[in-house]
């Protein structure tokens, strides 16, 4: 991935967040705690990652709009690809 280096920090963050939570998710399974619980961090763990997805696709858009001649450059329909993905 390409971009500035405060929007890497940021994906970094989120994806290591989500990291800690699925570890915590898998101690939970582990342990046998109540499907509540479990289901209610699988949702968080799924929320850092969405956001992180997110913030990866507004950059492609964002250096879509200025016209930023970077080689990993994407297309409307391979942006629109990603965001559906997510979706």
């Amino acid at each position: 991935m390409t971009g500035d280096e405060d929007t890497i920090g940021q994906v970094l963050n989120r994806v290591r967040r989500a990291q800690g939570q699925l570890a915590g998710v898998i101690t939970m399974i582990e342990e046998g705690r109540g499907c509540k619980d479990v289901v209610t961090q699988l949702a968080a763990v799924s929320r850092a990652l969405d956001r992180a997805g997110f913030k990866i696709v507004a950059t492609g858009m964002r250096q879509c709009l200025t016209g930023n001649d970077d080689p990993e450059h994407m297309t409307e329909a391979e942006l629109e690809k990603l965001f559906l993905a997510l979706a």
